[in-house]
């Protein structure tokens, strides 16, 4: 049976889809015209990271194995076993997941501040030093400041691989200071056929996850693995039997926004009624029909509760019933 949990990208060696990113950063690599930092934007869940991961185990030394593509190695080799281990003295690697292996909020400034320290000194064993920010949305205020000083004084022999979903919402110095590899979603398809491999779903749900990641393929794995075809059903349970709410249903919807996955749970939730939203205004905008503010209100609310709960604590089962009230006044009005 397919295993549905999301492989880190450290220990990915295939990536299908980008050749065209592997290949522009590999003819840079072998001309000897390598920047020293390089932002790979695109939708989350293309394949940012294990890029990064690819292009890193490459400028640490590890020879081209070609049957895994433009910028593959062997798993086997010496190399992709320490990055794997996470032990390469000549790779840092700043993420969201503390030491405890837990996610955090942001990246923090001690973290981004490791960064100067790492690239003052010389390669240990590889031809290169290599630093991964995943991602750089992540970073707050002062560990973005402090990438920053890193990125104008660019290291000798040292390469900076950030991945960002939102480059817009990036320092602009950050962003005029460095190479931008542009990552798309390979479409629908090709998630549908990525997911049915990877997830023990059907045709059906492989499908749906596809449409509901947009078709980037980690994405649609990640929502198979965290429960989003269930919270999309909910979701649409509940526009289904508006301007009428079921308090009984919704409480028992709220019961699993508890225990470790529940903030999730309830991040998708929302996610999943925004997405239904946007949708049903979009096609009754098409159909003609009169104002449609309250949706648009509706929406909104959708969009920012989820911000105001994680930020200030509140309880998600009282945001639930914020959002449906203002669901069920957009379906009266």
């Amino acid at each position: 049976m397919p295993d549905d949990t999301p492989t880190h990208p450290r220990d990915v060696y295939d990536l299908e889809g980008q050749e065209a990113a592997e290949t522009a950063f590999e003819a840079a690599r072998t001309r000897g015209r390598l920047h020293h930092a390089w932002l790979l934007t695109g939708p989350e869940g293309v394949g940012k990271a294990t890029f990064a991961y690819r292009a890193a185990r490459r400028l640490l030394g590890a020879p081209p194995s070609p049957e895994h593509g433009v910028l593959g190695a062997d798993p086997g080799h010496p190399v992709s076993r320490q990055v794997a281990a996470r032990s390469h003295p000549d790779l840092l690697v700043l993420e969201r997941e503390g030491v405890d292996g837990k996610p955090r909020r942001v990246i923090p400034v001690d973290d981004a501040r490791r960064l100067a320290e790492f690239f003052s000194k010389s390669p240990a064993s590889a031809p290169h030093r290599v630093a991964i920010v995943d991602a750089a949305d992540d970073l707050n205020v002062n560990a973005a400041n402090a990438i920053l000083k890193t990125l104008e004084e660019p290291p000798p022999r040292g390469v900076l691989l950030m991945t960002s979903h939102a480059p817009g919402r990036l320092l602009p110095t950050i962003r005029s200071r460095c190479r931008r590899l542009a990552f798309a979603a390979p479409g629908v398809e090709a998630a549908t056929a990525f997911v049915s491999r990877r997830a023990a779903v059907n045709p059906e749900e492989a499908l749906r996850l596809a449409h509901m990641a947009d078709g980037a393929p980690g994405r649609a794995l990640a929502l198979a693995a965290s429960g989003a075809l269930a919270m999309d059903d909910a979701a649409r349970e509940i526009l289904d039997g508006l301007p009428n709410l079921d308090a009984t249903r919704a409480l028992a919807i709220s019961d699993s926004f508890r225990g470790g996955e529940g903030a999730q749970h309830f991040a998708l939730l929302f996610e999943r009624l925004s997405a239904r939203v946007h949708a049903l205004a979009a096609s009754r905008a098409r159909e003609g029909f009169g104002s449609l503010d309250r949706w648009a209100e509706a929406w909104e609310t959708l969009q920012r509760l989820p911000r105001e709960v994680e930020a200030l604590n509140l309880d998600r089962t009282d945001a639930l019933f914020t959002a449906l009230a203002e669901l069920k006044q957009a379906a009266q009005a």
